[in-house]
């Protein structure tokens, strides 16, 4: 059996989430709750949503606009699964233009190979594990309309605002179907971030997907498979993280949207450009969410393993 050259990620990750990973337990928030906070959260901005109860936490500069990177990936994903009657057995050849997209970019990919077929449900785990822009390529080309790659990756685009839009982001836009951003016309707040993460989780497959930290999947047409890590550590790492996105950029600086669940309850939070300390200021964020202390050792990625 042959293996894809760059062991992008790693093995089937069984990730069984319910579509109702939203469900929460809430109290109201009190005056002294509002007032205090996890401290020393270095991120420029930071949002912590009580998902259930659709309640804000505690925020950092939660409606200032920045660059989101990678996390943009989260609405490729929705936009995909929010389309109506899609078919998540739709098989979809992989193209050499998307993998010179990558090579021409610099980007992180699920190193798909041309001419291999895919199917939709593939290409999203493409896409979440190892933050493929090459599967976010294949994505919006598939889902794009247009005669010309070019013109459906930007019909593709147009989706992903008109999205944002019905969910009420109202500081959100994307110029980009993977955050690589070329006008700097691709970004979000911290609230509107959560707001979007708490969408996206009550969906099976999303919230199945983002869970995994590992996957195998095999190519429909060749003797392939594509084993993918997922890029956000705290997956393995935090009890009861269940997702959901990482994202680096130069602009953007590193980021993380996340969620974890505790019982019946499930926060989602939102790291917008924190310089060094993403993962221990997420599990800080949920320590001080769920009045709790944990010991966080981070799941280390393989060397061959996807950056972002």
């Amino acid at each position: 059996m042959e293996r894809s050259g760059r062991r992008t990620t790693s093995r089937w990750g069984v990730a069984v989430v319910a579509s109702t990973a939203a469900v929460a337990v809430a109290l109201p928030a009190t005056a002294a709750e509002a007032a205090s906070g996890p401290s020393g959260v270095a991120a420029k901005g930071a949002f912590l949503l009580d998902s259930g109860a659709d309640r804000t936490l505690w925020s950092k500069d939660a409606d200032t606009r920045r660059q989101m990177a990678s996390t943009t990936k989260i609405m490729t994903a929705v936009t995909v699964l929010d389309t109506r009657g899609v078919d998540l057995n739709k098989k979809v050849t992989i193209k050499q233009s998307y993998r010179d997209y990558v090579t021409r970019n610099g980007a992180s990919t699920a190193d798909l190979r041309a001419g291999d077929v895919m199917t939709v449900r593939q290409l999203l785990y493409g896409l979440m594990l190892p933050s493929g822009c090459d599967a976010a390529y294949a994505l919006a080309d598939t889902f794009g309309t247009g005669s010309t790659e070019a013109a459906r990756t930007k019909s593709f685009i147009g989706k992903m605002n008109k999205t944002a839009a019905d969910l009420g982001l109202k500081n959100t836009k994307y110029d980009s179907f993977d955050g690589i951003s070329q006008a700097g016309n691709n970004y979000t707040t911290p609230r509107d971030s959560a707001k979007l993460a708490r969408h996206a989780l009550t969906n099976g497959t999303f919230a199945t997907v983002v869970k995994a930290t590992a996957t195998r999947q095999k190519a429909a047409n060749v003797n392939r498979t594509y084993y993918w890590d997922n890029t956000n550590k705290l997956l393995g790492s935090y009890k009861g993280a269940i997702g959901i996105k990482t994202g680096t950029g130069t602009a953007a600086g590193p980021c993380l949207v996340f969620a974890a669940q505790r019982g019946k309850r499930t926060v989602v939070g939102v790291i917008l450009n924190d310089p060094a300390n993403r993962y221990p200021d997420a599990a800080k964020m949920l320590d001080w969410a769920f009045d709790t202390k944990t010991t966080v050792k981070l799941r280390q990625l393989p060397p061959s393993a996807q950056k972002d």
